[in-house]
């Protein structure tokens, strides 16, 4: 579903990335953790578009994306979810999620509101609060579920428990496990090992720009974040 060759990206004359190499499989969640600095919101912005690799490919569904704008790659079906939301806090819950809709793609089951009210159901007595009346966790489950209203083939996750009331981690948990089920491929950045374990299938541990470990999210130890 999505593919990273020798991915090399940074700002400027500063060099963020080093060669990473990543595969997201259709239909699982992969993680890449790591602490702060390590490069994990920097692959997902590059992967997006919005960092501009120095070198390297990134394909999403057999396409070669890394030359293209972030919204050409949204729309060939590439949701993201950024760890600062970026909702409009002037909209109410509806009116967000109504400025997410994009046609269903083929093959791929079409997210409705009231879709999303079932996967979020806190929202769904929300409809008509203004997102800037909303707390923070209330926040990040609108901007997944806008993002989803894209009806994308794969999603990147960036930090999603950050900060967040254990209620609102355990909502934000069964979602993505729901997503999952469905077939959507999840690409989720976490320093939440215990987060990351309930939820994924295989990570990568990010150190200094560059992966160290790779393998199924089971052999990943508890220690391995310090």
């Amino acid at each position: 579903m999505l593919e990273l060759k020798k991915l090399s990206a940074g700002y400027g004359r500063a060099r963020i990335l080093f060669d990473i190499d990543l595969e997201l499989r259709p239909g699982e969640v992969a993680v890449l953790l790591g602490r702060n600095g390590a490069g994990k919101t920097t692959t997902l912005k590059a992967i997006m578009g919005l960092v501009r690799p120095d070198s390297g490919e990134v394909r999403f569904a057999g396409r070669r994306i890394d030359r293209l704008q972030p919204f050409e790659i949204a729309r060939l079906g590439l949701g993201y979810v950024p760890e600062d939301r970026r909702i409009f806090t002037d909209l109410t819950v509806a009116e967000n999620l109504e400025v997410g809709r994009r046609p269903p793609r083929p093959g791929v089951a079409a997210w409705t509101a009231e879709r999303l009210f079932g996967l979020f159901p806190a929202l769904a007595g929300m409809r008509e609060r203004l997102a800037a009346r909303m707390s923070g966790g209330e926040q990040q489950m609108l901007t997944i579920a806008r993002t989803l209203m894209g009806n994308p083939q794969a999603l990147l996750l960036d930090e999603p428990s950050e900060g967040l009331a254990p209620r609102i981690v355990e909502e934000i948990e069964k979602a993505i496990l729901e997503m999952k089920a469905g077939g959507l491929s999840v690409l989720l950045c976490e320093q939440n090992l215990a987060f990351a374990r309930r939820v994924g299938d295989r990570a990568y541990l990010l150190e200094q720009g560059g992966v160290r470990r790779a393998g199924a999210m089971g052999e990943m130890k508890d220690n391995l974040l310090p």
